[in-house]
């Protein structure tokens, strides 16, 4: 068993040491156990324990140099009871040990098959004290003694920071020099005390890291940090998108939605360097003769002109898919507005908005009445009064063919009713 614990303990440190890596999992945790024990030799006769009587336990911290080895002081303490059959004692043993901590989870890649279960192998040297009670035939003296100690532990992940354990250990005291019971000394060299323990208990791991090194994976990192990459990589091919084609990529667009065609800046916001809510590229459209004082000496056969455009459905404000933004192209139907209403200040007139039939009928309803509203504000930038202007929205325009993308194109549009 020496043998065994000493070649333990040198790996542990000789590969620990080689790994110099470092890999991004917590490697501390407290571990805290208890449970039944045996303690099988020396005893006088007439005096024994129970095969696996109460009770025991332990508290320690654990420190993994990588994910497979590591080191452990643990602090035990055993009650140990006479059996029912056996005469009267009672003693108390007392140890502390510093152990090698070998990760067989991880040595034999059982994170290729599950990430709950693992389990370790633990070993090292210590001190050991044992004292009897009053009544025993050595109750004035303290035994000092040292011990080896080998366990294994199974382990069952519950949490991030949380994993259950039972443990089987057995404990060899070396120059234990009165029996168990405290009645007589001993005469066998080498390994003269023998201790069961069988626990169960809690870890507590700690770090601030996604995994601890009980049940890190390094082919789970590589993964992990290929998939980073990837969704990295998918980000910026995102954020490069140029959604409403103004020339600045959507992760620097303040505006994301500009109206096509206008001029921007940096930043992709609309130049409006007058700050009257109209882009000033959209403004030549909306073009001020017709609305001028003595243009209108034209007057009345321009002015009936519109009106017959407009009462015959021939002056629309189109939009793109899914936007109350109007297409720059339609803007001049604006203008035809603007002068029927101005040439006529008791005219006032109905603005229906209406959407195509892809998408939610509700929606394509909202949708209508923000495209009715938006042709409002430019009517009222350009100085007609909202209240001669009343907006409705048509909802979803049936009339078209909806599998027809030109079609579906001129039905998303607002357009005017004269009253």
């Amino acid at each position: 068993m020496r043998k065994i614990i000493f070649t333990l303990l040198i790996s542990t440190f000789v590969v620990a040491g080689s790994s110099a890596q470092e890999k991004t999992f917590n490697r501390w945790s407290i571990e805290a156990a208890g449970g039944l024990h045996k303690p099988s030799r020396p005893f006088v006769d007439g005096y024994f324990a129970p095969n696996f009587g109460a009770w025991q336990g332990s508290l320690g911290v654990r420190y993994m140099m990588n994910e497979k080895f590591g080191l452990k002081l643990d602090f035990g303490y055993n009650d140990i009871q006479e059996d029912d059959n056996s005469l009267p004692f009672e003693s108390q043993y007392y140890r502390t040990n510093l152990q090698g901590v070998v990760n067989l989870g991880n040595l034999f890649a059982f994170n290729d098959w599950t990430n709950t279960i693992g389990l370790l192998l633990h070993g090292g040297a210590g001190l050991g004290i044992l004292q009897t009670d009053k009544k025993a035939v050595i109750s004035d003296e303290t035994d000092y003694m040292a011990n080896f100690i080998v366990g294994i532990t199974p382990q069952f992940r519950l949490s991030k920071s949380l994993a259950f354990t039972t443990d089987l250990t057995i404990i060899g005291n070396v120059n234990q020099d009165f029996t168990w019971d405290g009645n007589a000394y001993t005469v066998k060299r080498g390994f003269d005390g023998m201790l069961v323990n069988v626990s169960a208990g809690l870890t507590l791991y700690l770090g601030d890291k996604d995994v601890h090194a009980d049940w890190y994976s390094e082919e789970a990192e590589i993964y992990s940090q290929l998939d980073s990459i990837e969704n990295r990589l998918s980000k910026i091919e995102t954020d490069l998108m140029d959604t409403d084609q103004d020339g600045v990529p959507d992760y620097l667009d303040r505006e994301p939605n500009t109206i096509s065609g206008v001029a921007v800046d940096s930043k992709g916001r609309a130049i409006d360097l007058n700050n009257n809510g109209i882009p000033d590229e959209m403004e030549p459209a909306l073009d001020a003769r017709y609305a001028k004082k003595g243009e209108g000496a034209q007057g009345g056969n321009a002015s009936m002109t519109i009106k017959e455009l407009i009462d015959n459905g021939y002056v629309n404000v189109y939009f793109r898919f899914n936007s109350d933004q109007p297409e720059t192209y339609s803007l001049q139907a604006v203008n035809y507005l603007i002068v029927y209403m101005k040439e006529n200040s008791s005219a006032k007139a109905t603005l229906i908005g209406y959407a195509d039939e892809i998408g939610n009928p509700a929606y394509n309803q909202q949708l209508s009445e923000r495209r009715a509203n938006k042709v409002k504000d430019l009517l009222v930038a350009a100085g007609i009064d909202g209240n001669r202007l009343t907006v409705k929205g048509g909802g979803e325009d049936t009339t078209v063919n909806k599998n027809s993308t030109g079609a579906r194109q001129l039905v998303r549009r607002v357009t005017f009713k004269l009253n």
